[in-house]
């Protein structure tokens, strides 16, 4: 039972978070993604999130490289741009492989379109993944190039931060938001760093944060014999799951509720408490 009273608001927004099980064929990819933000719209939801990676997943690490597109230019956004519009939705594109500043490498790129299929912000992942352990090993600064810029917009819920996957591991780029209603975090984690850290990274997000934490996410065995975690999810300013799905292609979806936010900041004013920092603090 929650320990800050939950008020229903007229102002609420449903949200929906969109996992895949995404492969090597864009075409499909593209396909499977248009069939769930349409059953995401059909449900009432007004935005819509996908997953990190979900045009194309590949055991190819240069595949991402010969698909990246110019900004404004390209099958994927004309995709994203060409479904927000038709459904009639806001749509987070979840990642996408966009021309990098240097080099044969990509951006990892986030891009928010609203339901007239106009893009409303962009945002390049900063954190570039790296792991090791055993025959597993990532390294994602072998084909990315990172962003350097923190993004917020306002969406259909209010101000909204987004991020990507590995991000999730840096409290400092959320504090360095503001005051967002929502944070988006489209993610393909691993199975192994899953298991072990999304669920309680995520939570800890939102509760530090105080605001709602949308988590679209890969989850299955794709193509190639990677696995990633899935476990797609939303979360409360209290740190509340609100719903999840564990693992295959499928639609998670929850209200945004105004009155949850000022509810919970009242109740317990951490944002304000903030010392360190901030203007004029101790440090």
């Amino acid at each position: 039972m929650n320990s800050v009273a939950e008020a229903k608001s007229a102002d609420s927004v449903k949200i929906a978070a969109i996992q895949t099980v995404s492969g090597p064929d864009v075409a499909v990819n593209l396909s499977a993604a248009d069939a769930l933000i349409a059953e995401a719209a059909a449900g009432g939801a007004k935005l819509v999130a996908l997953p990190e990676y979900f045009p194309l997943m590949s055991h190819d690490e240069m595949a991402k490289v010969r698909a990246r597109e110019s900004e404004g230019a390209g099958p994927i956004q004309d995709f994203l741009s060409t479904a927000a519009k038709r459904h009639g939705v806001w749509l987070v594109g979840g990642t996408l492989p966009l021309v990098a500043h240097a080099g044969d490498k990509v951006r990892n790129s986030t891009l928010v379109f609203d339901d007239r299929g106009e893009q409303r912000a962009r945002y390049d992942k900063i954190h570039l993944f790296g792991f090791q352990r055993g025959a597993e090993r990532y390294d994602e600064s072998v084909t990315i190039e990172a962003g350097d810029e923190v993004t917020t917009f306002e969406s259909p819920v209010g101000m909204t931060g987004l991020s990507v996957c590995y991000d999730l591991r840096f409290p400092e780029l959320f504090r360095a938001m503001g005051a967002v209603n929502l944070i988006i975090l489209p993610a393909a984690f691993t199975f192994t760093t899953g298991r072990a850290h999304w669920e309680v990274l995520l939570r800890a997000r939102a509760i530090e944060n105080q605001c709602y934490v949308m988590a679209p996410a890969q989850g299955g065995e794709h193509p190639g014999g990677r696995v990633t975690w899935g476990h797609t999810m939303i979360i409360d300013p209290w740190g509340d799951v609100l719903a999840m799905r564990e693992t295959g292609p499928g639609v998670v979806a929850a209200e945004v509720e105004p009155a949850r936010i000022a509810a919970v900041r009242e109740s317990l004013p951490a944002l304000r408490h903030r010392c360190l920092g901030m203007p004029g603090s101790v440090a």
